[in-house]
């Protein structure tokens, strides 16, 4: 975990993709698309059937460490609105226990705006938490703080001839806080979560779709852990 600075709030971003506010005792995570691989054997490609149950075991992983009391889910919670008849007795079970240990709000994404059945917590299509605005797209033009998913973001980087690929959060600082602008300092505004599911693709980070959702900004950057530091990557930034 290490330490991010986040409109004016301490936040811990974990290596698991999950983001933690310790004010709140919040754990939140995007896009776990539960039954993903389910949904694709049903129309005849097959995958292995076990991601619910990775990602229910990563996230049941992040909220020990972090001592969580609560879990914010930022939509497309399952791959779509069946996804949670079809989970298997064993996935079903990790769920409830989860839903049962600490209070639990889904927030519904594209993939699952019906939330039909979703298993324990609350449902709400978006919720505003201590100033801070939880949603699962980004809305371009939004000048308050705000946490989102949907894009799934990856940072795509060329070292020595090869390529690697990283999900990461994408930060945007607010065009009337320029001069605090930045990744890590209070400046930063609005956050797009990476994709937490285990069977989750995802988007480049620096993708026109990405850089037009989080506007206006003065600057948009890519962060992740490494090496036990938040490292920063910039991927635009206003004119002068």
């Amino acid at each position: 975990m290490v330490p991010l600075s986040f409109a004016d709030e301490e936040f811990l971003l974990l290596t698991g993709r999950a983001l933690y506010w310790p004010r709140e005792r919040a754990l939140l995570v995007a896009d776990l698309h539960l039954e993903k691989a389910s949904f694709y054997a049903r129309h005849g490609q097959m995958l292995p059937p076990y991601d619910s149950r990775e990602t229910l075991e990563r996230l049941a992983l992040a909220i020990r460490e972090t001592g969580a009391r609560r879990v914010f889910t930022l939509g497309d919670n399952f791959h779509d609105g069946e996804g949670a008849q079809r989970l298997e007795p064993h996935a079903a079970g990790m769920l409830d226990a989860l839903t049962r240990a600490v209070d639990w709000v889904w927030i519904t994404g594209n993939h699952d705006s019906g939330a039909q059945g979703a298993p324990g917590g609350i449902v709400a299509e978006e919720l505003e938490v201590g100033g801070l605005l939880l949603r699962h797209e980004a809305k371009q033009g939004e000048t308050r703080p705000e946490l989102s998913g949907h894009f799934h973001p990856k940072l795509r980087l060329s070292l020595r001839g090869r390529s690697i690929s990283r999900p990461c959060a994408v930060v945007g600082s607010s065009p009337s806080r320029a001069g605090l602008s930045g990744a890590g300092r209070s400046g930063a505004s609005r956050m797009i979560l990476p994709a937490f599911g285990a069977l989750t693709g995802g988007m480049d980070a620096g993708d026109p779709a990405i850089l037009a959702a989080m506007q206006p900004a003065a600057a948009i950057d890519a962060v992740l852990p490494a090496g036990g530091k938040l490292v920063q990557f910039p991927l635009w930034r206003a004119a002068a």
